[in-house]
């Protein structure tokens, strides 16, 4: 984008949004408190300048768990919103673990894991929820690789996981 620095991104009504918080303020996004672990793991490990955030599910702020199989139970256009409320998730442990969401220079990599059925075959579409969401917030420092693969169970059969690697400012 010419004249466009990865810190800043016009919206679809022309304004310029400068930092990560001014635009989860313009999609309407509140971050909560970050998710605890729920077993023996941390959420995040900083090593260098790479934060790598341990995986997280769909928790809505007052705890429920989205559980599910995908193309049994749960439709695509579901687990896109779960997928997205996992990305809100993943950016609560940002939150937490930077101090301040500016820091990151680049989404690096996501693994995006489906509890799909068997014969699921649009894994990609469900985790574009949470690059949708990434991309909005981080602009083109949003863009990433990524991986979207179909799992027969995860923990608690919530309906889907995604872990993330970072890259700080130095």
């Amino acid at each position: 984008m010419t004249g466009v620095c990865v810190n800043q991104f016009p919206t679809a009504a022309g304004k310029v949004e400068n930092s990560p918080y001014e635009r989860l303020a313009a999609l309407g996004i509140a971050l909560p408190p970050p998710p605890p672990p729920i077993a023996n793991f941390v959420t995040h490990v900083i090593e260098g300048n790479m934060l790598y955030l341990s995986g997280q599910g769909p928790r809505e702020a007052d705890g429920f768990m989205h559980a599910g199989k995908v193309g049994g139970g749960v439709s695509v256009d579901e687990a896109y919103g779960h997928a997205r409320l996992t990305g809100i998730n993943l950016l609560a442990v940002m939150q937490d673990a930077l101090g301040d969401l500016s820091r990151v220079k680049r989404v690096v990599k996501l693994l995006g894991m489906v509890n799909a059925v068997p014969d699921f075959e649009d894994h990609p579409s469900v985790i574009n929820g949470c690059s949708d969401l990434l991309i909005a917030v981080f602009g083109p420092a949003g863009e990433h690789a990524r991986s979207a693969v179909g799992f027969g169970s995860l923990p608690g059969n919530i309906t889907v996981e995604i872990e993330a690697i970072v890259a700080l400012h130095g």
